[in-house]
């Protein structure tokens, strides 16, 4: 029986759907597929020097950082084996990728792919090759395929909540690609504006297997939840009306958050507990050049829907960009404090410089090019230095201090308050005392560290 062995770098801290999918389409034709999370395993030497194809998934920067460090000791334990990368980076970070030994990309839509390539693996066809593919074409999507080929979810992040307990968390996704244009996004060079939904049957299917492994909170994967709000919203009542003690959380643009509150009560009522929105900056400039498609008033305005409706809002930032400004990070700070969200904010998110990554849409910006160095491909990035060198400095204590607080779990008060006297050092200015009302305790991930995030030291040390 022909070997595939299936790596994730990263998702995370979740059970990988991105492993777990096209696991169900190569178990399904007969192939013994091995699946690898390398947030929590070793590489598995003997299963790479079985195998006849191994593809590595990369949905996100940090998985694709982890990936180059992995991939020369892949090639060299399993020299003919065919080799794969799928994901969101890898069509942009093919040429890269290639040279380290990879023979096939996939974007979009991979499991035909995967499954096509694993065929010519069993049919005698010497490392074989695809070169490079990115198809956003509708599938069939299948249950996924979990138990027996990926460790069980207590070994994965879970929920944190408000109390003190925690839940087991189960992962799953209910579309995929995203129908907007956000320049920074890494969905974007690959999608183009559409989205492909998962059926509300394979969705349901795969939440109950993991509610069977202990899950009682879900963490949907999709880019935005709300991308078709008639979906998203018979998924939520399905998932309801089968598991109506289970509780999840969704990522909404906040754009979808101010245009349907009714869908955001609606999610409330249906056992979400708190939403996931990219708010990026509270700069409409900075907004305007993300192509973002709201304003620092629609983010004041969201988080006051989702208030009232019952739900927690938990914002992401992108707040290091070359336009930002000593006084702009500051603002942004007060506008945390002033909306009570200081607890509902993760430390890395305060410290995340924007990643300029290959194929990105923030060349439409005038002038931009005028911004960055020349590529890297280590940082598989165009580096950026800001114009003002106390912005670069301030971001990198920031990241400091968001690292440091990652690997002690203090409170994110504590983390905040570096933070604050922080900005106010690099102005010159005496840091005010914090009101002692920042924010209630929220329901949180404890793995925080989100997308655009750099792959930390211990990380890259683990692998």
């Amino acid at each position: 029986m022909t070997g595939v062995v299936l790596i994730s770098p990263y998702e995370l801290g979740r059970q990988p759907f991105g492993l777990a999918e096209p696991a169900r389409w190569l178990d399904d034709a007969g192939f013994r597929v091995h699946c690898c999370d390398l947030s929590i395993e070793r590489l598995p030497a003997d299963a790479l020097a079985a195998a006849g194809m191994i593809a590595l998934y990369l949905p996100m920067h940090t998985a694709t950082r982890i990936a180059l460090e992995v991939l020369p000791r892949i090639r060299a334990q399993a020299p003919d084996a065919a080799l794969c990368a799928y994901g969101l980076y890898a069509p942009v970070n093919a040429r890269r990728l290639r040279e380290l030994g990879v023979d096939t990309v996939v974007g979009g839509e991979f499991e035909p792919h995967l499954l096509a390539l694993a065929e010519r693996v069993r049919a005698g066809e010497p490392r074989p090759a695809l070169g490079v593919v990115n198809d956003t074409a509708r599938v069939a999507f299948r249950t996924p395929l979990r138990s027996g080929v990926l460790p069980p979810l207590d070994r994965y992040a879970g929920l944190l909540m408000p109390d003190g307990t925690s839940r087991a968390l189960g992962f799953t996704e209910a579309s995929r690609g995203c129908k907007h244009l956000c320049r920074h996004c890494p969905v974007v060079p690959v999608y183009e504006g559409r989205f492909r939904i998962v059926p509300v049957d394979v969705v349901l299917a795969d939440v109950a297997q993991q509610v069977e492994m202990g899950a009682r909170h879900i963490s949907f994967g999709d880019p935005d939840f709300l991308n078709g709000p008639t979906h998203a919203l018979r998924v939520a009542r399905a998932l309801h009306d089968a598991f109506p003690g289970l509780t999840y959380d969704a990522t909404v643009k906040i754009e979808h958050i101010v245009r349907y509150p009714g869908h955001v009560e609606t999610l409330s009522g249906t056992g979400c507990l708190f939403l996931i929105s990219a708010v990026e900056s509270i700069d409409d400039e900075i907004l305007a050049r993300l192509a973002k498609g709201h304003t620092a008033r629609d983010f004041e305005r969201a988080v006051a829907i989702a208030r009232a409706a019952g739900l927690h809002l938990t914002p992401t930032f992108v707040p290091f960009t070359p336009w930002t400004t000593l006084a702009g990070y500051r603002a942004l700070l007060d506008r945390l404090i002033a909306l009570r969200l200081v607890e509902s904010v993760p430390a890395v998110q305060l410290s995340i410089r924007l990643l300029v990554p290959a194929g990105s849409h923030l060349f439409e910006i005038e002038g931009f090019a005028d911004l960055v160095d020349p590529f890297d491909d280590d940082l598989l990035g165009w580096p950026w230095r800001h114009p003002d060198p106390a912005v670069d400095a301030l971001q990198a204590r920031v990241q400091a201090l968001a690292e440091a607080a990652a690997d002690s779990a203090e409170p994110r008060r504590t983390t905040f308050e570096g933070i604050w006297t922080c900005v106010h050092e690099a102005l010159g200015e005496q840091p005010p005392a914090l009101p002692d009302d920042l924010g209630a305790p929220v329901p949180m991930h404890s793995e925080p560290w989100y997308c655009c995030a750099e792959p930390t030291a211990s990380q890259l040390a683990a692998v």
